[in-house]
């Protein structure tokens, strides 16, 4: 049985009643049925924790529903070790200003922890002051990432479903590795990688694109750049094409793809009469999908050969007629 929440509204002529409204932002229709439990958990699988129940304000946004969560092995483990490396983070932040909070929550922005000095090259045990907490930290968090992927891919294929998350979050994880593992061994020191903290880690951004002229002429960096102005842009227009016909049904997105229905073909017109061509309900996922992933895919590649391969980016963009010269 379906509880149909309604809002009773005044009309214009005085007359009272009730009546279902629907708005796409704030939703003030809540449809909601008996708690779903998600589909038979396979043999030897943990079971899902939490008895679900309803929050009102959530179903203002979204589903209503909480609960139960299913983590696994690799998903407590992957939390755990996050943890561990948030208190490491935030433990030596803390010991920077004399366990001050005060200070620790006026500075926090400004708070880091810094990787091993050049010096140490790729020890993989520096005195813990002196870089060894981010190694620590490092080994966690890459563990807690990787151990969410493997979650993430299994649950994917436990429920049938495709893939495509799963490497989506690699691309993501891809960037990770090149910026705090993978360049600092090319170049032969953990001093290269990035630091923990909000400023430190922007810091070290604009003093890397100086030190390597100007990642403006990285052509890495501007496909990167493209790709995530390109994801926003897409994103932006299929949300907004959905919102625009939610009130036709839009919004259930797989039954419009075999049964068009007034939302999709209204929508498909839109784009027809202002932009010359329309996408299918299935090919702008894919687009978005593509155009997100590629983003620190890309970028990866452009922080990949920075140091590596190229020392000066104006320099060769000069070289190879990239840059503009008189």
């Amino acid at each position: 049985m379906v509880e149909l929440v309604e809002k009773s509204s005044d009309l214009e002529l005085g007359e009272f009643k009730s009546v279902a409204s629907y708005q796409n932002i704030f939703t003030q229709v809540q449809v909601r049925g008996p708690a779903e439990m998600g589909v038979p958990l396979g043999r030897g699988q943990m079971a899902r924790e939490g008895r679900p129940f309803f929050f009102r304000l959530l179903g203002i946004i979204g589903n209503a529903q909480i609960g139960p969560i299913y983590l696994g092995m690799t998903g407590a483990l992957s939390l755990l070790f996050g943890f561990i490396a948030f208190e490491i983070i935030g433990l030596n932040m803390l010991a920077s200003v004399k366990w001050n909070w005060v200070e620790f929550i006026r500075q926090l922005p400004w708070l880091g922890l810094q990787p091993p000095a050049p010096e140490y090259g790729l020890t993989l045990f520096p005195p813990l002051a002196q870089g060894g907490w981010w190694l620590m930290t490092g080994f966690f968090l890459t563990a807690s990432l990787i151990l969410w992927w493997v979650r993430t891919y299994l649950r994917a294929r436990a429920l049938g479903l495709g893939t495509h998350v799963a490497w989506a979050f690699a691309s993501a994880i891809w960037l990770y590795l090149v910026l705090g593992f993978i360049r600092p061994i090319l170049m032969g020191s953990w001093s290269e990688a990035v630091p923990f903290g909000i400023f430190p880690h922007l810091d070290w951004v604009g003093s890397f694109s100086i030190r390597y002229g100007n990642l403006f002429y990285n052509p890495f960096h501007c496909f990167s750049i493209a790709f995530l102005y390109g994801s926003t842009l897409l994103f932006a227009m299929h949300a907004a094409t959905i919102l625009a016909v939610s009130r036709y049904g839009g919004d259930r997105e797989l039954e419009q793809i075999t049964d068009r229905g007034t939302a999709s073909e209204r929508a498909a017109l839109f784009w027809r009469w202002t932009m010359g061509f329309n996408a299918t309900m299935e090919s702008i996922h894919r687009w978005a999908w593509w155009f997100a992933v590629l983003t620190p895919l890309t970028g990866g590649i452009g922080i990949l050969l920075t140091g590596t391969v190229v020392d000066d980016w104006h320099t060769w963009a000069v070289t190879h007629h990239y840059a503009f010269t008189e």
